[in-house]
C-alpha cells in the first residue's frame, strides 16, 4: 500500500520559515519524481516544486527563490524549505509521487501565514 504522509505545516508570521516533510512508503522512492503542490481556499491546486530522481529541481514562478525542494532517497523523504513566507502562501500543501502514468498524493498539511 502506497502512503505519502506530509508534516510540518503550521501557523507562521509573514517573513517566517517552515520546513515541510513528506515520508513515502510502498514505492521504490528513488525512481519517482517528487513534487509539492498547494491549494488555497477557492483556488485550483498549483505546482510549487518538483525534484526528479536525478535531483533536478523546478519551481513555480511565484516561488522566486524563496523555497527549496530536496530529497533523501535513503529515508524516502522529500522536503520543502520555505523562507520569506507571505500571506498568499497560505494553503494546504500536498506531496505527490510521479512515475510515468502512476502518481500518488498525500493527505496534505496546512500552512497558514498570518500576523
Amino acid at each position: 500500500q502506497v502512503q505519502l504522509v506530509e508534516s510540518g505545516g503550521d501557523l507562521v508570521q509573514p517573513g517566517g520559515s517552515l520546513r515541510l516533510s513528506c515520508t513515502a512508503s510502498g514505492i521504490s522512492f528513488h525512481w519517482y519524481t517528487m513534487a509539492w503542490y498547494r491549494q488555497a481556499p477557492g483556488k485550483q491546486r498549483e505546482l510549487v516544486a518538483t525534484i526528479t530522481r536525478s535531483d533536478a529541481a523546478n519551481y513555480g514562478d511565484f516561488v522566486k527563490g524563496r523555497f527549496t525542494i530536496s530529497r533523501d532517497n535513503a529515508k524516502k523523504m522529500v522536503y520543502l524549505q520555505m523562507n520569506s513566507l507571505k500571506l498568499e502562501d497560505t494553503a494546504v500543501y500536498y506531496c505527490k509521487a510521479e512515475l510515468f502514468s502512476a502518481y500518488y498524493w498525500g493527505q496534505g498539511t496546512q500552512v497558514t501565514v498570518s500576523s
